[in-house]
């Protein structure tokens, strides 16, 4: 990426005008439109875009004028070329105005807050993160994603719940809808409509085939596009690193987390950036159904520390970022508080009733013992265990391979709109860190077909990683936090 600006030094670029009228800093546009060969020759020589420029490739793919060669084109020079803080501005604020923008009452404005997550393994966040910022005070509209490829999708993982209605009717706008929800529940868990942002799901095909997936520039203005269109005070990115994410190691992360955190400041937006390790799964519970009897023990106060230590540092940092709490700190120790005095839980009972679960099972899931609780949700037919093939002590479990294997077994979808085995994951039986011996069973399978094929049994056990130091204390996923400039 050329002309970085790096968060936390200097003045933040002067805030971008988002009614339309453009970004300052860029030159003039041209009166004379350039065509899109000569703009994709420009990116491709290292050229600069102007305003005009971005716009104008923005308009063509939105009213069909660019063909796919001609997009894919212009994507893969992106791609090698870059786009420097104020290109990738302006591209993130034309994706947000190719379609519809959310319109709140005006009394929400330092209330309407949200988080994104790069996509992991295991990662529930989102399930408790929402109420629990509800339950501070906070507005959360949250249009997620589906999983695709190896990482589970946040609507998804809500579909297990039985009446879980993700997309809104069509005959009524979806500020209406979801302000109904917000009035509700203080949340909503969302689908992405047609309408909003549609330049962002055509580019977004677009890179999946194109191999420009990892473009910062692209990434970049496809996050913070949807989220702009939100009308938030404060955005957390939860960008994740390691060898189940996008980002092998945490300086790339970083490079992402800044161009977020710039991008977002130029145009009027407090981003923070939490740079999260993804070696190992999130949790012990991997799996649709699964991870959302384990969302619910965090909501009880209790369940894995790794997931509560990630829900109170992402949702203090949102707190502090919207002033409402005083520091990180704070703002940590009361969304703690929510999910310890069951004011998380009633957040999330509500925004499930109010988006099409029946009452009576959005008050017995949230009220229910987990024995009780997995009786409500999907199971799969046959569970089976796999043992420690050696003393140790557990160093990793590896997320990739874990995720790969489920994906075989029907949790996760190879191309969009295939159904889901929403019983079928696993638990791990062990802690990172634990002393583990020989034949102590340390992963339960929750399938739906027969038994585990030779080659996924291996892949399995070749997941765990045994060591012989002594036991250790697991360290937290969560490494640095990129906050804006004038924090």
């Amino acid at each position: 990426m050329a002309a970085l600006m790096t968060p936390g030094t200097g003045a933040p670029p002067a805030p971008g005008d988002f009614s339309g009228e453009g970004s300052q800093g860029l030159p003039d546009p041209s009166p004379e439109p350039k065509q899109l060969p000569e703009l994709i020759r420009m990116k491709r020589d290292g050229g600069r875009l102007s305003e005009a420029d971005i716009r104008g490739f923005v308009a063509a793919v939105v009213n069909g004028s660019a063909q796919g060669a001609q997009i894919g084109a212009m994507l893969m020079a992106i791609r090698l070329r870059g786009m420097d803080l104020e290109e990738t501005s302006v591209l993130t604020q034309a994706l947000a105005q190719s379609g519809q923008q959310l319109e709140w009452p005006e009394a929400w404005r330092q209330q309407l807050v949200d988080k994104h997550s790069t996509g992991g393994v295991g990662d529930k966040v989102s399930l408790v993160l929402a109420p629990a910022l509800a339950a501070c005070g906070c507005k959360v509209p949250m249009i997620s994603g589906r999983g695709l490829g190896h990482t589970g999708g946040t609507l998804d993982k809500l579909e297990s719940i039985p009446g879980f209605n993700v997309i809104q009717s069509p005959e009524q706008g979806m500020s209406d809808q979801m302000q109904v929800l917000l009035d509700q529940a203080g949340c909503c868990i969302v689908g992405q409509s047609e309408q909003l942002v549609p330049a962002d799901g055509i580019l977004y095909a677009a890179r999946d085939v194109t191999a420009t997936v990892d473009s910062l520039p692209l990434i970049t203005a496809s996050i913070l596009s949807k989220k702009l269109v939100e009308g938030l005070s404060a955005l957390v990115v939860d960008v994740k690193f390691g060898g189940a994410a996008v980002f092998p190691n945490q300086e790339q992360a970083r490079e992402l987390a800044k161009t977020l955190v710039g991008v977002g400041a130029s145009l009027g937006l407090r981003v923070a950036a939490a740079l999260t390790a993804m070696d190992k799964p999130l949790g012990r519970c991997v799996g649709h159904a699964l991870e959302v009897e384990e969302a619910l023990l965090c909501m009880d106060g209790a369940g894995p520390p790794d997931l509560r230590d990630l829900v109170t540092t992402l949702g203090g940092a949102l707190l502090w970022l919207s002033g409402h709490a005083g520091t990180q700190a704070q703002g940590a120790a009361r969304v703690a508080a929510a999910l310890d005095d069951g004011s998380a839980l009633g957040r999330f009972e509500r925004m499930l009733a109010a988006q099409g679960v029946d009452p009576g099972l959005a008050r017995a899931l949230c009220s229910g013992s987990p024995a009780e609780r997995r009786q409500l949700l999907p199971r799969a037919r046959e569970q089976e265990e796999l043992l420690a093939p050696a003393d140790g002590t557990v160093e990793l479990v590896r997320a990739l391979p874990l995720a790969l294997v489920l994906h075989e077994l029907g949790a996760g979808r190879s191309r969009a709109g295939e159904p889901l085995r929403l019983g079928v994951g696993a638990e791990l039986l062990v802690d990172v860190g634990q002393r583990l011996r020989r034949g102590t069973p340390w992963l339960r399978v929750h399938r739906d077909g027969p038994a585990l094929s030779g080659p996924q049994s291996r892949a399995l056990q070749e997941a765990l990683v045994l060591s012989d130091r002594a036991p250790f204390a697991a360290p937290s996923p969560f490494a640095e936090l990129v906050l804006p400039p004038q924090q």
